[in-house]
């Protein structure tokens, strides 16, 4: 697994695992899953593994730590987010997930980017993943919370990197116009940008990667395949698009890339994870998986290596921009 450096970022794989469905996105898996996955992303030479305290309420948390507990903590990055403050249910109820995760717990989030909702939500994290120190922490989605986010917040993340206990902050959210907003005002080093650098989204293209490259700000790029329309060698009748039923439109201009990427021997799959990895500013593409299976699949698609005939095809037929 190729890794790239960064002057303001831990040295990342080009491939990382976003631990989200490990907190049971969606579906529940058991712990045997859960650290099945970490290890063969970890045999697949995967040292990149994102997470959260969104993610199931803070189990994707747990399970990462405890899967990764017998390796080296040197030889991986581990990067978690802050803003959505774990809190005890007022009744002390426990009660299932309503945002998307299979779990019933006593906690609760609630929005948090003040400096002692960080400092609590760090304290947290480093808790359930066993950990004394953080590679990376990003703000999470915090598009309505700019004010804070940006001044309290980003000020308690610059405090706890001069102190050690965080070797780089950012942000990560699924539009890019904000993420530039971050790396243009504030000492930011990596930004996550989901969903707005993909085959069928650019937008990032246009205000982040700029401003990231100008600024020597490293950018990691997660859902690129945008609610797993691109997942597929050809997208399905019911496929997903930003987390919401694919338009017409859109599923038609996925099987026209899909259409060149046969032309050139490739899949969609496998130019999705290759095409976020052209940009000189992106370090590192993060896929979710459930299972070693999933792992094994993504690691074919991130070898496949689509020529460069491919993308100069895709501009002149103008379906991608850049």
């Amino acid at each position: 697994m190729k890794t790239r450096g960064h002057r303001r970022t831990p040295a990342l794989t080009e491939l990382g695992l976003g631990a989200a469905q490990l907190g049971n996105l969606h579906r529940e898996i058991d712990d045997d899953v859960s650290h099945a996955t970490v290890d063969a992303a970890w045999n697949a030479g995967i040292r990149y593994f994102d997470t959260a305290p969104h993610y199931g309420l803070g189990l994707s948390e747990r399970r990462l730590g405890e899967a990764l507990r017998s390796r080296p903590r040197n030889e991986f990055v581990v990067s978690t987010k802050v803003g959505r403050l774990l809190v005890e249910d007022a009744d002390g109820q426990q009660r299932p997930d309503d945002d998307g995760f299979i779990v019933t717990s006593r906690l609760r989030r609630r929005w948090d980017f003040t400096r002692d909702g960080i400092l609590r939500s760090v304290e947290g994290s480093l808790q359930r993943l066993g950990m004394d120190r953080l590679d990376i922490v990003y703000l999470h989605d915090p598009d309505a919370h700019w004010e804070e986010a940006s001044t309290n917040g980003i000020d308690t993340l610059v405090e706890l990197r001069e102190q050690g206990m965080i070797s780089a902050i950012g942000a990560g959210m699924n539009q890019s116009a904000m993420l530039a907003e971050f790396v243009r005002r504030c000492d930011v080093d990596v930004m996550m940008v989901a969903g707005r650098y993909t085959l069928l989204d650019q937008s990032a293209g246009r205000d982040l990667l700029p401003i990231a490259r100008e600024r020597g700000v490293a950018v990691v790029a997660a859902a690129i395949y945008n609610s797993g329309l691109l997942s597929t060698p050809r997208p399905r009748a019911d496929a997903r698009f930003d987390y919401a039923g694919a338009t017409n439109d859109i599923i038609a201009k996925a099987n026209l890339i899909a259409d060149v990427c046969e032309q050139f021997g490739t899949t969609l799959p496998e130019a999705a994870i290759a095409y976020p990895l052209r940009e000189s500013a992106v370090v590192s593409v993060v896929v979710g998986a459930r299972g070693a299976g999933q792992i094994g699949s993504t690691l074919q698609r991130y070898d496949g290596q689509p020529p460069r005939d491919l993308w100069e095809e895709l501009l002149e037929r103008r379906l991608i921009e850049c």
